[in-house]
C-alpha cells in the first residue's frame, strides 16, 4: 500500500503512540486526522492537537486537528464529517485513545470505571461505527485497535478487572469487526507492544522515570503499525499483533535503537506472559 493522499483517522494522536503512528504515516504522504481532546498545553502532558498537526505537516503529510472527546457520539460524528469534507474520505482508522486505572475492584471509583468504558469500549465502538461507511469506499481499508491479545489468565482480572475488561473489549471488537466486515474487504486487527512504551501514562501513572528507563520509544509501535497497514486488507485481518514480532518477520534485528536507555532490562507490557516475552 502507498500512503500518498490516503486519509488516516487517529484517536488520541496528540501525543505518545498515536502521534508516533501519525508522524510515520505523514512521512509517507498520508493525510492525518488528529481526533483528540487536548487543545491547550497541560503541565504534565506534552503537546496538543495543533502542535501535533504542525509536526505531521513538517514530516510531509497533511493534517487536520479536530477537538474530539470520543465519549460523545455527536463529537465523533462531527470529526468524521470534517475529515471527509477536508480529505474526501477515510482509508484507515486507528483506535488508539484509551484511559487507564490499574486498580483492584475495591479501589476503582465510579469515575474511573466510567471513563475507561466510555473511552476504551464505547468510544472505540462508535468511532468504528461512524468510520465504516467511508472505509467501505476505500481501495485498501484498515482498522487497527491498540489493544492486547486476549489473555484470560486470572491474574490480569485479579490485578485490575475494570481496565482488563475494557482493553479486552477493544480486542473482541476488532475480532468481531474482522468477521463482520470481511466481505467488505476491511481489515480489522490489533497491535500491542512487547514492552512498556515511554508515554505520559507510563511516566505519570505507572512507574515514573524508573519504568520509562526500562521502556521502548513509541516509534517501535509506529514502525510495526506501518508494516501492518502496508499490507493488502484482504490478506491480513482478525489478528492480534505484537510490535516486536511484526518487525522480526520483516527482517528487523536491531531493537536497541528503540530503547529509552541503552542496555536496560526491558519491562514486559501488561497482558503478555513474561515466560514467552523475555
Amino acid at each position: 500500500m502507498k500512503f500518498e493522499n490516503k486519509t488516516v483517522f487517529i484517536t488520541g494522536a496528540s501525543r505518545g503512540i498515536g502521534k508516533a503512528i501519525g508522524l510515520k504515516l505523514a512521512e509517507k504522504g498520508a493525510n492525518i486526522v488528529i481526533a483528540a481532546k487536548t487543545v491547550t498545553h497541560h503541565p504534565k502532558l506534552e503537546g496538543t492537537i495543533y502542535t501535533s498537526a504542525g509536526e505531521m505537516e513538517e514530516a510531509g503529510g497533511r493534517a487536520l486537528a479536530v477537538a474530539c472527546d470520543i465519549r460523545f457520539p455527536a463529537q465523533i460524528e462531527k470529526a468524521v464529517d470534517l475529515a471527509v469534507e477536508t480529505f474526501g474520505g477515510i482509508d484507515i482508522l486507528i483506535n488508539n485513545a484509551s484511559a487507564i486505572a490499574l486498580t483492584p475492584v475495591e479501589q476503582t471509583t465510579e469515575k474511573q470505571f466510567d471513563l475507561m468504558f466510555d473511552i476504551n469500549v464505547r468510544g472505540t465502538f462508535f468511532v468504528s461505527k461512524m468510520c465504516i461507511p467511508y472505509l467501505k469506499k476505500s481501495s485498501n481499508p484498515h482498522i487497527l485497535n491498540m489493544s492486547p491479545p486476549l489473555n484470560m489468565k486470572p491474574e490480569w482480572l485479579g490485578a485490575h478487572a475494570a481496565y482488563t475488561m475494557s482493553k479486552m473489549n477493544m480486542t473482541m471488537m476488532a475480532l468481531g469487526l474482522a468477521e463482520e466486515l470481511k466481505t467488505d474487504g476491511i481489515a480489522c486487527n490489533c497491535l500491542w507492544p512487547r514492552t512498556t512504551i515511554a508515554t505520559a501514562a507510563v511516566k505519570n501513572l505507572l512507574g515514573g522515570q524508573a519504568l520509562m528507563n526500562r521502556s521502548r520509544i513509541p516509534e517501535i509501535v509506529a514502525d510495526s503499525a506501518y508494516l501492518i497497514l502496508s499490507k493488502s486488507s484482504d490478506q491480513v485481518t482478525g489478528q492480534c499483533f505484537i510490535d516486536e514480532e511484526v518487525l522480526l518477520e520483516h527482517g528487523v534485528t536491531d531493537f536497541e535503537k528503540y530503547n529509552v536507555m541503552s542496555g536496560s532490562e526491558l519491562f514486559t507490557d501488561l497482558f503478555l506472559d513474561p515466560e514467552k516475552y523475555r
